[in-house]
């Protein structure tokens, strides 16, 4: 950085809803604070900036580049790369860049069955002629090109190294302000960043240990869909049967969603020392059913765990919400694969 230049600051839009863009103005007023430490280098959702721009900069150019959304086709990795080889810090931003997210929910199923229920297999859809996109496709005018669809979804670090990640669909605002803190501190008073790697504005417990609803001895003989119940003010939303994944999530959000009886969905990733939040999930899940007697056969005991867990409509979607990218799983098996799927 020259002398009296400003910080630069990237934001970079991959396969996500967008929600992330649009969380930035969260952080309010702050936000004039921004635009005082920081020049912007890179936000196409905000300004025309062109990625010939960024090919133009140096390497290291970019102090810190907030990267959001997962890894879906051959774009998304494309300027994954350039962003990472331009920025001196790269920040996976938001649930989509650290651990695959909605997007990656698409791993449970396989390219070509995304592509027809998107453009052939669907009642809203005018096309007779089954046509479905190409990356490559000659016109009068010359060849056209369209990004390559990958089969399998990753997140950021499965693509690039990266140095912090800021969980969250989307990030909270006092996370948001979290790691702009840090970055500016660092770069206009020399404070030591945090380690390589570090979660940045999350804590290492579970929802529950922030959320003030009421908490007793939990037993579970079925489970509500939102729409089914309202649930009672003031009680735990997993002891009245509706799936919070507040157990197996890590804090930091200060447990907004339960609070206004939504159940935790998961966004803020697991805590450090669980590899696979969705057995996580299962596991607490399956601590609570509260069916049978030690008297019952276990065929019949069996029977009516199943019961239960048959309440549960979509179990992969439930406990995989967020992670399945970063999950043990990471891809279904399907059509003889070998189960991590195609790279791409």
């Amino acid at each position: 950085m020259t002398e009296n230049a400003k910080p630069k600051l990237a934001m970079y839009w991959a396969s996500s809803c967008g929600g992330c863009e649009i969380s930035i103005l969260n952080i309010h007023e702050k936000i004039l604070i921004v635009d005082e430490v920081f020049d912007i280098a890179f936000f196409p959702c905000i300004a025309d900036f062109k990625t010939k721009d960024v090919k133009g900069y140096p390497d290291g150019y970019i102090d810190v580049c907030l990267f959001n959304g997962a890894i879906r086709n051959s774009e998304n990795e494309e300027m994954a790369h350039l962003l990472r080889q331009k920025s001196k810090v790269l920040v996976a931003y938001g649930s989509c860049s650290y651990e695959g997210c909605i997007p990656a929910l698409s791993n449970l199923t396989t390219k070509q069955a995304t592509l027809d229920t998107v453009f052939l297999d669907n009642p809203t859809i005018d096309n007779p002629e089954g046509i479905l996109p190409q990356p490559r496709y000659e016109v009068p005018e010359g060849e056209l090109e369209l990004p390559v669809f990958y089969n399998t979804v990753k997140s950021l670090d499965q693509v690039v190294d990266v140095d912090y990640y800021l969980p969250g669909c989307p990030p909270e605002p006092p996370q948001i302000w979290a790691v702009l803190e840090i970055v500016v501190a660092a770069l206009l008073e020399g404070a030591p960043l945090p380690p390589k790697g570090a979660i940045v504005g999350a804590r290492d417990v579970a929802v529950c240990e922030e959320c003030p609803l009421e908490k007793h001895e939990k037993t579970i003989n079925r489970f509500y869909r939102p729409y089914e119940i309202i649930p009672e003010p003031g009680l735990c939303l997993l002891e009245q049967g509706l799936v919070c994944v507040g157990p197996a999530t890590r804090a930091g959000c200060g447990a907004l969603c339960p609070q206004v009886g939504m159940s935790c969905r998961g966004c803020y990733g697991p805590l450090d020392d669980v590899e696979d939040q969705g057995a996580k999930m299962l596991s607490a899940i399956a601590s609570v059913i509260g069916v049978g007697d030690p008297s019952m056969e276990e065929d019949e005991l069996e029977r009516e765990i199943q019961a239960v867990v048959d309440t549960i409509p979509d179990p992969a979607g439930t406990f995989y919400r967020f992670s399945m990218a970063h999950s043990l799983l990471r891809r279904a098996n399907l059509n003889g694969g070998n189960g991590k799927g195609e790279a791409k």
